[in-house]
Order: C-alpha cells, then sequence, then structure tokens
C-alpha cells in the first residue's frame, strides 16, 4: 500500500462512529430543554433542543384586565420575543452537540448539517 493510499476499512469504522456520535447527539438535543424569556420573565418559552416549543408560560402579571386589547398585543409580542429566545438557545446547544461533528466532516457543511 502506499502512503497515498486510503485505507476503506479504517475509512468505514470512522464514519460508523460518527454516525454513532451523530445519532446520540440528535438524542440528548430531543431530550435536552432550553427556556427563553422576555419581558422580564413575564413570558417564558421551553423548547427541547431541536426547536420544537414545548411549553409556555405567561405570568398573570402580564395582563392588564382594564385595556384588554394592547394586553392582548404586550402578551403577543412577549410571546414572540421568548420563543425566539429559546430558539435561539437551542441553535447554540445544537452547535455546541453537532458542531465537532460537523468539523470532523472536514467542516464542508459550514457547521450545519441537514436538518438543524
Amino acid at each position: 500500500m502506499n502512503p497515498g493510499d486510503v485505507n476503506l476499512q479504517q475509512l468505514l469504522e470512522q464514519a460508523q462512529l460518527m454516525q454513532q456520535q451523530l445519532v446520540t447527539a440528535q438524542q440528548e438535543l430531543s431530550d435536552a430543554e432550553v427556556a427563553g424569556s422576555a419581558g422580564g420573565g413575564l413570558v417564558v418559552a421551553t423548547v427541547n433542543g431541536s426547536g420544537e416549543l414545548l411549553e409556555l408560560e405567561i405570568s398573570p402579571m402580564a395582563i392588564d384586565a382594564s385595556d384588554p386589547e394592547e394586553t392582548a398585543q404586550t402578551i403577543a409580542d412577549l410571546v414572540l420575543a421568548a420563543v425566539r429566545d429559546a430558539v435561539r438557545a437551542a441553535g447554540e446547544l445544537q452547535q455546541e452537540k453537532l458542531g465537532p461533528l460537523a468539523q470532523g466532516l472536514g467542516g464542508g457543511l459550514g457547521g450545519q448539517l441537514p436538518g438543524f
């Protein structure tokens, strides 16, 4: 074998190991929960590591019964901000879990794996 030749068995073993690591990382992301908040905690959104919304909490203090129209708009804005914050945190977790795997592939994925 020449020094430039590829050892296909070794390459296959590395690919299988990376696949196992990817499956493990994806399961960890699915099981992980991260929260985002807005309005000083008036609204808290919880997502899993894949960005799926799991829970949304709205504090009763966010409600102004004397102005329901304004309250509805404010709550909508807070919900959007909290969900965006939680999804951002999930993206950071994805990068933490999957980034090293993408680099193991030569970094040719730009830090992103399909579906993430």
